[in-house]
């Protein structure tokens, strides 16, 4: 699965995102790059091993942060052309996918369709045309479609940081929190911090997977 004829290609408008903030990991600071070489490390280790990667990022509603660090992971491993990657999000609480941090990521690039009509929608998301669908809606980090055991815990908000000094079954457990971009809604200044969380996230993935050996 990891050669790069297996790897999928992006769509064109990430692929240009990608290829433009790569020129701007001097953005990310220092302490935060120090974390980020940390998931490095746990990745390049599973790598090493032949195992697969996986990634569950974490926030209190998995509404929000947790589901954009997942989906950007997911783009970023493809655009370096790791194989056997597989990210996962999760909540200590369930609420749904937020409809802002949906279409900022639609507007980035991404296809986001929501299969249903119910108050926790299930997304399919597409990231490229030959890549299988994520899909996407808010689920606690335990739920039986995220992994179990032997993956690596990214914790994305610093509420779900404390309420987790322990995460069941992880293997590796990170604190790389963000400014929740909820602090926004309903202002018009909402889509302008939608996207720079976005970005913000995008890049930081993207530096991530940038480090893997």
């Amino acid at each position: 699965m990891s050669s790069i004829a297996q790897q999928p290609v992006l769509f064109s408008s990430l692929q240009s995102f990608f290829d433009q903030a790569k020129n701007n990991f001097n953005q990310i600071p220092a302490e935060r790059k120090a974390v980020l070489t940390e998931i490095s490390e746990y990745i390049s280790q599973k790598k090493k091993l032949s195992k697969d990667i996986e990634l569950t990022f974490i926030c209190t509603h998995n509404s929000r942060r947790s589901h954009i660090s997942q989906i950007m992971a997911q783009a970023a491993a493809a655009y370096y052309k790791i194989g056997n990657v597989y990210c996962y999000s999760g909540g200590t609480e369930v609420t749904a996918f937020n409809i802002n941090a949906v279409n900022a990521l639609r507007k980035m690039g991404f296809e986001i369709e929501a299969t249903n009509g119910l108050p926790n929608p299930v997304y399919e998301v597409k990231y490229s045309s030959t890549a299988p669908k994520l899909i996407a809606f808010s689920k606690v980090y335990t739920s039986m479609s995220n992994p179990q055991k032997e993956y690596g815990a990214v914790l994305t908000c610093s509420q779900a940081d404390a309420s987790c000094p322990i995460v069941q079954g992880a293997d590796g457990r990170f604190k790389l929190p963000y400014e929740d971009p909820k602090l926004s809604d309903g202002t018009p200044e909402q889509n302008k911090i939608y996207a720079e969380r976005c970005k913000q996230i995008g890049l930081e993935m993207l530096y991530l997977f940038s480090q893997i050996n």
